[in-house]
Order: C-alpha cells, then sequence, then structure tokens
C-alpha cells in the first residue's frame, strides 16, 4: 500500500531522515502529541520499536499503543532522553514556538527540557513572522486559581478565556489536572519577556511559549518536500546532503 504524501506526511518522512543522517539507531525516544507526530508514529515505527519511548500525553500513548509499541511511564524516567520528536502551533524565524492546541503543553515542555535533542516537524503553514499571529497562546492554571490569573491578564491587557471542551461541558482539563487558558496575543511580541510575565502570576504552572528548545524543525511541503531549519544544539552536527 502507498501511503499519501500530505505536508505533514513530508515533515514525518524529513524527520525519519534527519535522525537517520545523525546516525541514530535506538536509545530513549520522547514523544509529542498532535497529528503530525501521528504521521511520524506512522511511518517510523522500526525506529521506535527499537528503542524506549516516554509519551508527553495520554494521546500519544494511546496512538504509540495503537501502533504495538509500548510507551514507559514518565514517571519511570531518570535519565536524559536522547532525542525528542514533536510538532508545533507556531515557528517563528528564530525557532520560537507556541505549542499546546492538543492541551499536552506542560508534558511536552518537560520532555523537550529533558532532551539532548529536540526535532519539531511542522507543515510549512506553521511558520510566521511573529508568535500568535495565527492562534491564540495556551497556558497551563491551577483550576482554584483561574478566576485570579483571568483577572491578572485582562489587567495586563491580554484578553483570556478558558478553552472549552468538544465533548463535554466545561473548560479543557490536561493529564496533569491544569485548565488550559488560550490567550490572544497583539503582534509583534517579546516571547522572552512575556513568558516571564505569565509566569511571575500565582496559579500558571506553564506557557505554550517554547523558547530555545528547538534543535531541528522539519518543514514538509507540497509534493513530498521538506526543508531543515537549524537552531540552538543542531548548529554543531554533521548533517551532509539535507535539503
Amino acid at each position: 500500500m502507498v501511503l499519501e504524501c500530505t505536508p505533514k506526511d513530508a515533515a514525518a518522512i524529513g524527520a525519519l531522515e534527519v535522525i537517520e543522517r545523525l546516525g541514530f539507531r535506538s536509545g530513549v525516544i520522547g514523544v509529542g502529541t498532535g497529528s503530525t507526530v501521528a504521521r511520524f508514529i506512522e511511518r517510523g515505527v522500526g525506529l521506535l520499536g527499537d528503542s524506549v519511548l516516554v509519551a508527553s500525553s495520554l494521546a500519544s500513548a494511546l496512538e504509540l499503543s495503537s501502533r504495538g509499541l509500548r510507551p514507559v511511564d514518565p514517571r519511570t524516567v531518570r535519565g536524559p532522553i536522547d532525542l525528542y520528536i514533536d510538532g508545533a502551533d507556531e515557528v517563528d524565524p528564530e525557532g520560537r514556538m507556541i505549542k499546546g492546541r492538543g492541551a499536552a503543553l506542560l508534558g511536552e515542555k518537560i520532555l523537550a527540557y529533558a532532551s539532548r535533542l529536540n526535532i519539531i516537524i511542522v507543515d510549512e503553514s506553521k511558520l510566521v513572522s511573529s508568535l500568535g499571529e495565527r492562534k491564540p497562546l495556551p497556558i497551563e492554571v491551577v483550576p482554584d486559581s483561574l478566576g485570579i490569573v483571568l483577572a491578572s491578564l485582562e489587567r495586563m491587557g491580554l484578553s483570556a478565556e478558558p478553552r472549552r471542551g468538544g465533548g463535554k461541558d466545561g473548560p479543557v482539563v490536561s493529564d496533569w489536572g491544569g485548565v488550559i487558558v488560550d490567550v490572544r496575543l497583539r503582534p509583534p511580541v517579546d516571547p522572552e519577556a512575556l513568558e516571564r510575565e505569565l509566569l511571575s502570576i500565582p496559579g500558571v504552572v506553564e506557557t505554550g511559549l517554547f523558547i530555545g528548545l528547538a534543535d531541528f524543525v522539519v518543514v514538509g511541503m507540497e509534493g513530498c518536500e521538506w526543508r531543515v531549519m537549524r537552531f540552538n544544539r543542531s548548529r554543531g552536527l554533521e548533517l551532509p546532503g539535507h535539503r
């Protein structure tokens, strides 16, 4: 059976080629959440089957299990993660990202922080000149502090509201028990300053701003083409012949 090749598929294929060129065969791999990551899992079963897998969310754990793979409990992982694969909602030219449309931002940031190397896979529609152009910024909030956090965001001049669930009444609650709040940004923004300001609000557990965590960003395009953007730790790595 010939698999289709959408831009998301192209990003997954490109990521697998990057991993092969880096000489990575097996190890501890963190697996993110979302539709593009699902394409990577579908095409990368061979690589993943030889590795210890750590899922960023229940959704990604179920996706891995549906392919016959066995993710380990993140609570049992003590050492560094060798490689982390994830998608993003927006990526700016500096490799800064907004993530969290799947409400898995806390687990994703924990794994990205703990990983030796992060490969982000996106289709080209996710590239923006400034974060917040197309998507709101998700943050995770302690439920009992929700009203106070919303009032604090309003004083900062930010429009924010709890995300509503599609299959349940009330707000979306993450795997970690936090309420997901979507914050509308007015680009251009200073992501580093905004991150500091948001995390200074008591009750904000984490934000969907991922700064300094992308090493390779593999961008899938039409026609099953892909290209690689390099940041941070990837700059000193040999990657012969990448497009």
